[in-house]
């Protein structure tokens, strides 16, 4: 029978436990947030149960069926997730930003070097691949090391906010900036810091690709028991390839077992 369109019971099971989707060990606030983010490795910020992978959000609700309301303002459970989530970013113990296809995700400092080595940018390269524009917000930062939104964009001489946005994303995307604070009065803004200000030590690790997939699968497949046909693309932004050589390298090191095309197993849980 194919396992390519659904888990074991023992595997959510096992997942239950491991992203906190169980009542008796939901996530209450930071500190232990932190703890489970160095557990799983890494994991989004405010994904429900409609899209795969471990999610902060889920972790606060303590259940597998966790839906993200529509009206977050008035739901207690996204409120805290949202406060939770704040105050990580405020902390800086681990990566927080909006990465490969915009997803706002957390990082344990043993993994950043795997991300960095994937997406990162080094700096003898930015101009190659990054555009005027996040050059430009990228120049400010280094001079000024941090600054909120709108003063940003004034430095920056980007007059129209949607190609701000567009840098910020890139840059946050290649490892160059992340936000470091959030305000909510008198108006909303982000303070953006440089990267390497927090993770110095972790960005400067160089690492080749093929031990960053694998190590990233590693994380991945250790808490999540299994993975489905284009389940660690899908959490992760990789192409299938690229998520299909870190699982082979899993099995040729005798950690995973695959069962078919695309669908692989931890050892240990098997």
């Amino acid at each position: 029978m194919s396992h390519g369109h659904y888990l074991p019971e023992l595997v959510e099971v096992y997942r239950d436990r491991v992203w906190h989707r169980e009542s008796e060990i939901r996530i209450e606030d930071a500190p232990s947030a932190e703890r489970f983010i160095e557990r799983v490795g890494f994991c989004s910020a405010l994904t429900d149960c409609r899209r795969p992978g471990p999610s902060l959000y889920i972790a606060v609700c303590g259940r597998r069926d966790a839906h993200m309301p529509r009206n977050v303002q008035k739901d207690a459970e996204s409120r805290l997730a949202w406060s939770i989530k704040d105050d990580i970013m405020r902390r800086g113990r681990v990566y927080y930003a909006k990465l490969k296809r915009g997803r706002l995700t957390f990082i344990a400092r043993r993994l950043i070097p795997c991300f960095y080595a994937l997406w990162g940018v080094p700096v003898g390269e930015e101009a190659k691949y990054l555009s005027e524009d996040a050059r430009s917000v990228l120049q400010v930062l280094r001079s000024e090391w941090e600054m909120g939104t709108r003063d940003l964009r004034l430095a920056s001489r980007i007059d129209e906010r949607s190609r701000f946005n567009k840098a910020i994303d890139d840059l946050q995307k290649t490892f160059k900036v992340i936000p470091s604070e959030v305000v909510y009065k008198p108006t909303f803004s982000y303070i953006w810091s440089l990267a390497e200000t927090r993770f110095h030590d972790e960005l400067a690790i160089r690492m080749s690709r093929e031990e960053a997939l694998k190590e990233i699968a590693r994380a991945y497949l250790s808490c999540a028991g299994m993975t489905l046909r284009g389940e660690l693309a899908s959490v992760t932004g990789l192409s299938r390839p690229e998520a299909g050589c870190g699982s082979w390298s899993l099995v040729d090191e005798g950690v995973a077992q695959r069962l078919e095309t695309g669908v692989y197993s931890w050892r240990e849980l098997a």
